[in-house]
């Protein structure tokens, strides 16, 4: 029998010798994987996500992270503040000198933060699983904290993360070591972490350290100075020599063991190092804050270089206007109470500050931190805000007292005057004549006027805000006054000085004018309150423009003014806001104005005094004068006697008596102005 022909194309060719497909009849099943084996294929996927995951973020830093980061300083460093004439009044920050060099230090020095940081710095790629595994026993046996952390993971702790423990920084923070390793040279990033790491004493870096504690530079320091240094890094703040020198000096002892132990001095040589005195270097002896350096300081640091040591930049102070204001109010009869004032050019430029009695004792900055309500000061833009609508000095206001809607304030010492002028209304600070005010132009107009001359604080759209019921900043409040003696707003106040703006800058500034009619009638409203109004005690030899201020119950009295090319605002209170007793807007503060003023002004001194008394009434201090209600003011001066201004009826009376006698004065009523033409 002859066998059958083999033929490739025939389908069944080889078929005896394929194996039966799985979905054939009489195919034979898999052997099933051991358990081992699919354990092992998900081991080795996990190792080979986490390396791949490992090496995206190993790029992801490669590209996004700031290594020049590593070169800056840790802390900001120590600015010292300069007035407008070059002279230091404040240092603020941390003590940090210019970055060492490890080419230029003794090994000493470099072999005492290994020993006792990380031995094995130069051997490991960032991280020492020698170094964690001893820590973790160390911990384990003694309950301890030791962290096991290698000199490029404290560079990349200080630098780039959080002082957070937790797993995950703990991570990140391994991922930057690896990251750090891969670029800089391990004495690169030695230079780095001893350029930047903490000694106490608000002292950072290697040579600040130096010369904070040893007076000298850290090319010169010694064996047993670079012990104490290095055991520092541990407990900074604990160990600082200048406070705790048995423990720095116990601790120094231990690093000199550390180094035996590492071969890098013998013990002869380490027993034979004596332990360091404290020599500090020379320190400035200027106040780390003033008032006025804590409001500038962070202006300054906006400026300020981005580098290793000191900076000085120089502030708009004007260290004479600032003992001339510290000179008034020190004099003053201010009692308990806490005091501000500010001084400003009108383009913004503070020359003088006062926060409070006593920054040592509070550095609260009243003139720019607290809150206060402005009192009558706020009928600035009450008023700015009637000219806006067509009003004039000139236009008649009714001042009789509000009978109807929920709101129904009252004059002081409920003196009431009838029609009478915007003027005169101002002058005399009408309460019921401000509210009318605000209820016929609008809360929006008035809130818009305060906006524009840069009241920044939350304004309630109440008939209530235009007495000044909504709290104030006084540098905001001073400000806005800077607005009207600049003619232009808004001005914002600085304490560094800015440049000039160009014809560009001027062209681009969101800075408006106010119209020449309207900026004349301002004058001639803040000229009242001082010419023939409650402002009488801050008058000047010279043009000056202001308003008196006193809140509900007396509990914030203000005279904010400007006179030359000066602007003043002055705050009274108390700081549980309990009432002033006999202070009000236009006496204290008014005087305390008046008396910078006449200092800080060429020209600018009060009025002449009348003569001497020689007799009857002489030698009586000086005292501010006092409102007794109903208009009625009472003043007794050395020298000038004693002065009663009151009103009978519409005619206003002066009597007076000193060494001429008693002497009484009647002003008749103003003329009313005719109504606006409609």
């Amino acid at each position: 029998m002859s066998s059958p022909t083999l033929n490739a194309e025939d389908p069944d060719f080889g078929r005896d010798w394929i194996a039966p497909y799985e979905d054939e009849p009489g195919a034979l099943p898999n052997p099933p994987a051991s358990k081992w084996a699919v354990r092992w294929t998900w081991i080795r996927r996990g190792l080979a996500g986490s390396a791949a995951l490992f090496v995206l973020l190993f790029l992801w830093l490669v590209f996004t992270a700031p290594l020049s980061k590593s070169l800056q300083p840790i802390a900001p460093p120590r600015l010292t503040l300069l007035a407008a004439d070059g002279q230091a009044f404040a240092q603020n920050g941390a003590i940090i000198s210019e970055p060492v060099k490890i080419a230029r230090l003794p090994k000493h020095v470099t072999q005492a933060f290994i020993a006792i940081e990380d031995r094995r710095f130069y051997s490991h790629w960032g991280i020492d699983p020698r170094g964690l595994a001893r820590a973790a026993l160390n911990n384990m046996g003694s309950g301890g904290t030791q962290g096991g952390s290698t000199i490029t993971q404290q560079l990349a702790k200080i630098t780039f993360l959080t002082p957070e423990r937790s797993l995950s920084r703990k991570a990140r923070e391994m991922l930057i070591a690896f990251w750090l390793e891969s670029w800089l040279t391990k004495d690169e990033i030695l230079e780095r972490y001893l350029s930047n790491v903490y000694f106490g004493d608000n002292v950072y870096g290697l040579r600040a350290a130096a010369h904070h504690y040893f007076n000298r530079q850290p090319e010169k320091l010694t064996l047993s100075q670079s012990a104490m240094l290095a055991g520092l890094v541990q407990a900074p703040s604990r160990l600082a020599p200048t406070r705790n020198p048995k423990a720095a000096r116990k601790r120094a002892r231990m690093v000199l063991d550390a180094m035996v132990a590492a071969g890098f001095v013998s013990e002869t040589g380490a027993n034979a190092a004596p332990l360091p005195p404290i020599v500090r270097g020379k320190e400035s002896g200027l106040p780390t804050g003033t008032y006025f350096a804590d409001w500038a300081m962070p202006q300054a640091r906006a400026i300020a270089e981005e580098s290793y040591g000191a900076q000085e930049i120089r502030t708009t102070l004007d260290a004479r206007l600032q003992r001339t204001a510290r000179s008034v109010i020190a004099g003053a009869p201010i009692g308990k109470a806490q005091v501000a004032l500010v001084a400003m050019r009108p383009n913004g430029e503070v020359v003088a500050m006062i926060g409070g009695r006593s920054y040592d004792k509070s550095p609260f900055n009243r003139a720019t931190q607290a809150l206060r309500q402005p009192g009558s000061t706020f009928k600035l833009f009450v008023y700015l805000a009637a000219l806006r609508a067509g009003m004039t000095p000139e236009s008649m206001i009714d001042d009789s007292p509000i009978t109807t809607g929920g709101y129904r304030p009252k004059n002081s010492g409920e003196r009431y005057r009838g029609e009478i002028t915007l003027k005169q209304a101002f002058a005399r600070s009408s309460n019921v004549a401000a509210v009318k005010l605000y209820q016929k132009l609008g809360g929006d107009a008035v809130i818009k006027a305060a906006r524009d001359l840069g009241i920044k604080s939350p304004l309630s759209d109440d008939p209530s805000l235009a007495l000044g019921t909504s709290g104030v900043t006084l540098i905001e409040l001073t400000s806005a006054f800077a607005a009207v003696a600049a003619k232009h707003y808004p001005v914002s106040p600085h304490g560094i000085p800015k440049d000039e703006p160009g014809i560009l800058g001027k062209l681009l500034s969101s800075q408006r004018t106010f119209g020449s009619g309207t900026h004349d009638m301002l004058l001639e409203l803040l000229a009242a309150p001082i010419n023939e109004g409650t402002g009488h005690a801050a008058a000047l030899r010279v043009d000056a423009f202001g308003k008196t201020g006193t809140s509900q119950d007396s509990r914030d009295a203000l005279f904010i003014g400007f006179a030359g090319d000066l602007v003043v605002g002055v705050w009274l209170g108390n700081d549980d806001n309990t009432p002033l007793r006999g202070i009000n807007g236009g006496n204290v503060p008014a005087k305390i104005w008046r008396n910078f003023m006449a200092a800080a002004i060429s020209g600018a001194a009060p009025p002449p005094p009348p003569k001497p008394v020689e007799s009857g009434i002489g030698n009586l201090s000086d005292i501010v004068p006092i409102e007794l209600g109903n208009d009625s003011t009472i003043s007794i001066g050395n020298g000038t006697g004693v002065s009663l201004d009151t009103n009978v009826g519409d005619v206003g009376i002066n009597v007076k008596l000193d060494r001429d006698g008693l002497t009484i004065d009647a002003r008749p009523p103003p003329e009313k102005a005719p109504p606006p033409s409609k």
